[in-house]
């Protein structure tokens, strides 16, 4: 495959920022592809090609640190080693943003909402259960179970996908790329069409300001969040390839067991600190 051998896991671990533009590629084409061939289902599409492009680099990566667990017996040295996979996936995931969040802006209107719009009702949705919680009595109380809840959730999923799947934790963080993305596109759309229609196209300062706002708002809590997944699905499919290799019921299973158990409560520890961040910080913020 054309897009499977732009890069490869020890490459890409060697200079994780590569996949940013990775990422990039692989969400771009998609986008055309979706439009072009499945315009009616293309806020699907999209993120199902995407993920087909990702899988290949995804699970090479996953079956490179378990090969890791092999040679390297400490496990304070083997959670650094695995940090540089997880470093890959962030910088991957953030070059899909990127670009989806780019394709939204830029496209027309008529076609953002053929692209996005299964992820615009998914908003819609997120924000009706937001306000309910809200309209009732102890708010950040509320709040907070219910980010911690949904965040675990997803947490579970990303396991259970990558476990699976080998690779499966891609697809469900490809998605929330593209629930991001059509997040933060709508303000830095909306909030550009505002200062247009006020000041012209002059204030080149306050559109950078409104574009590195709608990323953030969301980056600020969305990093340490999406982190966790990562170290979750790296867990889950380390797991899942020592299964297909054989390993069960032997020591270095039983080894990889321990190092994917560090890697899930590490996850855990992250995901609550991004909970924090997202109801206590986040607002103060923006």
């Amino acid at each position: 495959m054309v897009l499977e051998s732009l890069i490869n896991p020890r490459k890409a671990e060697g200079k994780p920022w590569e996949t940013f533009f990775i990422g990039m590629i692989y969400s771009s084409v998609a986008v055309f592809l979706s439009l072009w061939i499945f315009r009616d289902y293309a806020s699907l599409v999209m993120v199902f090609l995407t993920v087909i492009a990702a899988v290949p680099l995804m699970y090479n990566t996953i079956a490179f640190e378990e090969e890791k667990d092999k040679e390297i017996q400490s496990e304070k040295v083997l959670v650094k080693e695995h940090w540089k996979a997880i470093s890959v996936f962030i910088f991957l995931f953030l070059g899909i943003l990127t670009s989806y969040t780019f394709w939204y802006v830029a496209l027309p209107g008529e076609t953002v909402a053929d692209v996005f719009e299964v992820q615009t009702q998914t908003i819609e949705s997120i924000n009706a259960g937001v306000t309910a919680v809200i309209t009732g009595q102890g708010v950040y109380n509320h709040f907070f179970n219910s980010v911690i809840s949904n965040n675990i959730k997803v947490m579970i999923f990303c396991i259970l996908f990558a476990f699976i799947f080998g690779a499966g934790a891609i697809f469900i963080l490809t998605w929330n790329a593209s629930v991001i993305a059509a997040a933060s596109g709508s303000f830095i759309r909306e909030n550009i069409a505002g200062m247009a229609a006020g000041h012209g196209w002059s204030n080149i300062t306050g559109y950078f300001y409104i574009g590195s706002s709608g990323f953030l708002r969301y980056l600020v809590h969305g990093i340490p969040e999406i982190t966790a997944y990562f170290l979750a699905g790296l867990a889950g499919g380390i797991i899942s390839i020592a299964v297909i290799r054989h390993d069960f019921g032997s020591d270095r299973f039983r080894k990889i067991m321990v190092d994917s158990l560090d890697l899930i409560i590490l996850a855990f520890m992250v995901l609550f600190a991004a909970a924090i961040i997202e109801v206590f910080v986040t607002p103060l913020l923006f």
